[in-house]
């Protein structure tokens, strides 16, 4: 039996795996997928304070708490943010270390540095709530589910910069990155093609749109049971 856990986007929650996880645990696996803070089913405890380093704990958290080990960790989009600043906590618990169509920064890095075009406002008075962006579902049935459940973000998790202590190939864990090549993307391109240009990585790709939990699953599970 593994052990998954799976790290929702920006705007999204844990609803975004409810087709994957059945699937991972049709076959014997254990699944956890949190919410983050702020937003999705959490959106009721938003707030301006709500940081990348409030949902990375919110992982660290879920991991110590369940007292997971010898785990398959996923972030999916934003979520890369998340899992990697989770890994100086946590990261000798995790086998496979995998980024669904996601940033994979460096340390000092922010979503705002890797997204270009990204403007989140900053300063005294400034907005703090930022609006979801606008996704493409490959059925009108998982669009009228999902889209009226995506929610404003916080600012401070796109502004804030990741920490991390050893960078990812000399990490104790697998390396997987997973590309949705339907829709461009500078960012999740770059991280691509620096998985496929290293041997400690595994490069997978599927051919949809970003929010591939919901419009692959299928695919998305094969990926990840073979990992199993």
């Amino acid at each position: 039996m593994t052990t998954f856990v799976l790290v929702h986007g920006a705007w999204g929650g844990s609803y975004g795996f409810r087709r994957v996880r059945p699937l991972l645990r049709a076959q014997g696996h254990e699944v956890f997928t949190p919410s983050l803070t702020g937003i999705g089913e959490r959106s009721h405890l938003t707030g301006p304070l709500v940081s990348l380093t409030t949902h990375v704990l919110d992982v660290v958290n879920t991991v110590r708490y369940e007292d997971l080990d010898d785990i398959v960790l996923l972030g999916f989009s934003y979520g890369g943010m998340v899992v990697t600043g989770a890994l100086d906590a946590i990261g000798d618990r995790v086998r496979e270390l995998v980024y669904l169509d996601a940033f994979v920064p460096a340390d000092g890095q922010s979503v705002v540095a890797l997204a270009a075009g990204r403007d989140v406002p900053q300063g005294l008075g400034a907005p703090w709530l930022i609006p979801p962006s606008e996704r493409e579902y490959e059925s009108a049935e998982i669009a009228a589910f999902s889209r009226p459940r995506r929610t404003p973000q916080p600012a401070r998790t796109f502004s804030e910069p990741v920490r991390l202590g050893t960078p990812l190939e000399q990490g104790p864990f697998g390396l997987t990155y997973i590309r949705a090549t339907a829709e461009p993307n500078a960012a999740f391109e770059a991280a691509a093609a620096r998985a496929g240009a290293s041997p400690a990585w595994r490069l997978h790709e599927i051919d949809t749109g970003h929010m591939v939990p919901e419009n692959r699953p299928d695919e998305l599970a094969s990926i990840l049971l073979a990992l199993a």
